[in-house]
């Protein structure tokens, strides 16, 4: 017979394998993580860094955000800590392709949910709704979208509105550019006659430029969902709990607290509950 001491040191060995080697739990009561992504380590994440308040770089060149903050929170549900993440800053046209080639794996970017989009990747639950406006300049002689018919329009590359302005105002010329800031200046240089975006930027920056404004003619009212690869529904499903998660304990309304100036801040709170989006 072994002596009691040795079985107790059997024990606590056999414990401490089973405490290395098998997997650990679902993090929060989430869904597993799959394999799939668990392998890098760590989540890599595409996020806009031209797009405040869901995406941009503070004064160290570091991502911050709305956006951001989500991404954060899911690494930190998947690997236990919001550090655990890559980000990569992402454009409109680049996106997608930075997920089909495996550089990223998700894209929390202000990514719009098509019929086009969804038959090349996955998109997880809507989190967020808005619509679209134009930037004109002060004294502008358009007054609404018709006065667009004709005349040239900057949108961004890959954007939503390119296809809203192709169908519905075919004369009208777009002047396709990357990013938000060549878009702003590219307007106050006359290079174009409007500008138009989702109607959550161009709202901070006409009230913060006296010398542009809005059209006020709301028009495409879209859904915004997380990005990723078709296929891996196990991710999909963790992505979506994980955004539930972050909603349901106030986490999205603290975000946006942080990065929202105070009389947007309702505006945007309610942007990102669905069951506040008008019906089209």
């Amino acid at each position: 017979m072994r002596p009691l001491r040795f079985n107790s040191i059997c024990l606590a060995l056999t414990l401490f394998l089973a405490v290395t080697i098998a997997p650990p739990a679902s993090p929060q009561g989430l869904p597993a993580l799959p394999d799939s992504i668990k392998k890098h380590g760590l989540l890599r994440a595409g996020v806009k860094c031209d797009y405040p308040p869901d995406g941009y770089l503070d004064a160290a060149g570091k991502p911050k955000g709305v956006e951001v903050s989500l991404a954060r929170q899911i690494a930190a549900y998947a690997f236990g800590s919001p550090d655990k993440i890559e980000m990569t800053c992402v454009t409109a046209a680049n996106r997608i392709p930075a997920l089909q080639g495996d550089k990223i794996d998700l894209i929390i970017a202000t990514l719009g949910v098509s019929a086009e989009r969804a038959q090349v990747i996955a998109f997880s639950d809507n989190y967020a709704w808005g619509g679209s406006d134009v930037l004109v300049p002060k004294g502008s002689p358009v007054k609404n979208l018709k006065d667009l018919a004709g005349k040239t329009v900057i949108v961004m590359k890959g954007a939503w509105q390119i296809g809203w302005f192709e169908k519905n105002s075919p004369t009208t010329n777009l002047l396709k550019l990357d990013g938000i800031s060549d878009g702003l200046q590219a307007l106050m240089q006359k290079r174009a006659d409007g500008f138009a975006h989702d109607q959550a930027v161009l709202q901070p920056i006409a009230k913060k430029n006296a010398e542009v404004v809005l059209v006020g003619e709301v028009y495409q009212l879209g859904f915004r969902a997380v990005g990723m690869r078709k296929g891996d529904d196990a991710w999909v499903a963790f992505v979506n709990a994980a955004i539930a998660k972050a909603k349901k304990d106030g986490l999205v309304v603290q975000w946006i607290k942080e990065h929202v100036e105070a009389d947007l801040q309702q505006f945007v709170i309610d942007s990102w509950d669905i069951g506040k989006a008008p019906k089209p």
